[in-house]
């Protein structure tokens, strides 16, 4: 595993990314094909993309997976529900360890509807 991977996926985030992210099941009716690209390799190139903007076809070659199989691995943890998922967990365990600081939060319209009338 490259050092970019491991710097984009710690082991910590690896051990959270983990209980989230349902179990795959490879089904190859005829047998043989590549073997299945690492879900650690796809979730750098997918952090990797999100924070540096570039595009799915600019991803460099050095995560690993092509981009389709990225993209589309991506595709299919968003469909689960990963995201989410991942942020809750990530959120209980600093909560756990008391590094969470409540004292400044945001709330928008998004976040909870506003009610009607009165202030």
């Amino acid at each position: 595993m490259t050092d970019l991977v491991e710097r984009l996926v710690p082991d910590e985030l690896w051990v959270l990314f983990r209980r989230v992210v349902p179990p795959t099941v490879v089904i190859r009716p005829q047998g043989g094909g590549r073997r299945r690209a690492g879900d650690r390799e796809a979730l750098a190139a997918i952090i990797f993309v999100a924070t540096s903007g570039c595009t799915w076809r600019q991803l460099p070659p050095v995560f690993g997976p092509a981009w389709p199989t990225v993209y589309r691995r991506f595709a299919q943890w968003s469909r689960d529900r990963v995201w989410a998922k991942l942020y809750h967990a990530i959120l209980d365990e600093l909560g756990a360890r008391g590094e969470l600081d409540w004292s400044r939060c945001a709330i928008d319209s998004v976040s909870l509807r506003a009610a009607k009338g009165g202030h």
